[in-house]
């Protein structure tokens, strides 16, 4: 039961290529969103699609791996934790924000 604390699994596409960033002390970071989709029948019998929209970041060799092998619209399966933080601009807003950090990838769409 340890393992299923915290831990987000998902499946779906990125919604844009990885962004990989090289941090002062040479580690490795990936960001990008990912779509995943869920289907019901509405009402009138219907059967319709929604769309999630996921923050998610990489860090060190799986980063690199993302940063080679994920692109937009292809479909891949990570498993994750998920981390909330927040920040603070200049003129004194807060943000919050939740991300999954990405333990594990797996692309489960070939390249064409």
């Amino acid at each position: 039961m340890k393992t299923m604390r915290n831990s987000v699994k998902l499946i779906g596409r990125p919604g844009n290529d990885p962004q990989v960033t090289v941090l002062a002390n040479e580690r490795k970071m990936a960001r990008f969103s990912l779509a995943t989709n869920e289907f019901y029948t509405n009402e009138a019998g219907e059967r319709k699609s929604l769309t999630h929209w996921h923050n998610l970041v990489a860090w060190g060799k799986t980063a690199e791996m993302i940063g080679a092998f994920v692109k937009k619209g292809r479909e891949i399966a990570i498993e994750g934790r998920l981390v909330n933080r927040s920040y603070e601009y200049p003129s004194g807003v807060t943000r919050y924000v939740s991300e999954v950090v990405i333990n594990e990838i797996m692309i489960i769409e070939k390249a064409s």
